[in-house]
């Protein structure tokens, strides 16, 4: 039977049952960071899931099984919870910090919520717990904060103290226990390789027809990868020790994109990221409503949730924080939006995933050649909410507002694309940098700080040709791109 079929007959009849508030949760429970409660969003995250694994039947009965969809299970599924638990002894592919959350947030009332919220006012923007409307909204947002985690929930726990929801305390109190004895932890799926072993179900098993205990228990030969948002062992002690890595196993990595509107070496960039493994994407010569547009079209991409990172490479002239393209003149691309392109309420499938942006600027006069920097979304179609007008100083700092964003961006003046063969320097040393760091496995920070120290040398040796480097990131973990 195709993956690409019946399962995704059986998705269209499981989605269509679900509440906004199910597909929420559903979302949550598959891994991304910011859950959706659009149905054809969760539609497209499950066909993608799909396609990545040929434990299909399993992983769907799993989700209703924890969802308390019951009669999707036995209606669609063709299978009981008796047997569906009984399917799941020998191991589970959903994250047992994920369930218990979202069981709880099931448990959370209005008014619950709404003390939840006081508590949280002189922690958290006014704006985000304004729009919080579920339990789940709440530990996202705390876990973007990297306030709670599976390894540490004593926050929210003081949380549901606080607003005498002991019976909830509880339960975490008693997962943390669970979770530091391993003695007392499920079996987890077993590896061959360091992956997950296919499970062979019925033939019949996606036609609702319920599938053999015989069929589901045969392993077979062949192991397959498990989604990159089920990667995670959920009660794994060796996982522990490695959560402060982002996974970076997905062949390829990602989506590099490459917007070169100078037209000198964006070439040379996909060759590095090429041999680092990400799916390229080289665009040349744009103007900064061409960049734009090719910016929203990659955020949509649903290759997304199946990758483990995203790159995003810019070169272009640029005047403060607007970057120019190839227009003489007119509003620029403001760089905080090229990042918001990118963040989980446009991206749902980058949630988590580490965000990676080198911005080559080259500074331009702006009496002379640009007549001011204007604001951005007199290009754009209303997406996205700006707070009006922004000063523009000579050089502001682009700060990352979200989790998982790396954002290196160096300028220099526009003259130096005057000179004859002109390279620039930030390109050449951040090539350098990340060939030797995948040759000696040398984590993003560390390669950048080679950056730094080949650009200052250079700056040192011809002051004359300055570049200026600005990093600022909101990584939770290190990330190593071999």
């Amino acid at each position: 039977m195709s993956v690409s079929t019946q399962p995704s007959h059986i998705i269209n009849r499981i989605v269509e049952e679900l509440s906004p508030e199910e597909c929420k949760r559903l979302s949550y429970l598959c891994g991304a960071l910011d859950a959706d409660r659009c149905a054809a969003n969760v539609r497209e995250m499950l066909q993608s899931l799909m396609g990545q694994v040929e434990t299909d039947y399993l992983f769907l009965v799993e989700l209703m099984l924890r969802m308390r969809r019951y009669d999707l299970l036995k209606c669609v599924l063709g299978t009981s919870k008796a047997e569906a638990e009984g399917l799941l002894k020998n191991g589970r592919s959903l994250s047992d910090y994920r369930v218990l959350m979202a069981e709880l947030s099931e448990d959370v009332g209005s008014r619950d919520l709404e003390s939840l919220v006081f508590l949280l006012r002189g922690i958290l923007p006014k704006e985000k717990v304004e729009k919080f409307e579920c339990f789940l909204d709440v530990v996202v947002e705390l876990e973007r904060l990297d306030q709670i985690s599976s390894s540490r929930m004593d926050v929210m726990e003081q949380y549901l103290r606080d607003i005498h929801r002991v019976d909830l305390a509880k339960k975490l109190s008693q997962y943390q226990s669970r979770a530091e004895r391993p003695e007392q932890r499920p079996t987890p799926v077993k590896a061959i390789d360091g992956r997950r072993p296919c499970t062979a179900a019925s033939p019949n098993a996606l036609t609702g027809i319920p599938p053999t205990s015989h069929r589901t228990s045969q392993v077979l030969s062949r192991p397959c990868e498990r989604p990159a948002a089920l990667q995670r062992p959920p009660n794994s002690r060796h996982w522990e020790r490695r959560e402060d890595v982002y996974r970076m196993q997905s062949d390829p990595r990602g989506v590099c994109v490459i917007i070169d509107c100078v037209g000198t070496e964006g070439a040379f960039l996909a060759q590095v990221f090429e041999g680092l493994h990400f799916h390229v994407s080289l665009h040349s010569l744009l103007s900064a409503q061409d960049m734009l547009s090719a910016l929203k079209n990659i955020s949509k991409q649903r290759e997304h949730y199946a990758a483990d990172a995203f790159v995003c490479c810019i070169i272009s002239r640029s005047c403060s924080s607007d970057l120019l393209g190839t227009d003489s003149r007119g509003p620029g691309l403001s760089m905080d939006h090229v990042r918001q392109l990118f963040t989980p309420n446009f991206c749902p499938g980058l949630a988590g995933k580490p965000k990676l942006f080198f911005i080559q600027g080259y500074e331009v006069s702006a009496p002379q050649w640009y007549g001011g920097c204007a604001d951005f979304w007199a290009y754009g179609a209303g997406e996205l909410e700006t707070d009006g007008p922004k000063p523009v100083p000579y050089r502001p700092e682009v700060v990352p507002a979200d989790a998982d964003v790396f954002w290196s961006h160096c300028w220099t003046d526009e003259q130096q694309l005057e000179m004859v063969n002109h390279r620039s320097t930030y390109l050449q040393s951040l090539r350098d940098a990340f060939q030797e760091g995948q040759r000696r496995r040398i984590s993003l920070m560390d390669v950048h700080v080679e950056v730094n120290r080949a650009v200052y040398d250079h700056n040192h040796r011809d002051p004359r040709s300055s570049y200026h480097i600005s990093l600022r990131h909101t990584l939770r973990k290190s990330i190593y791109l071999s």
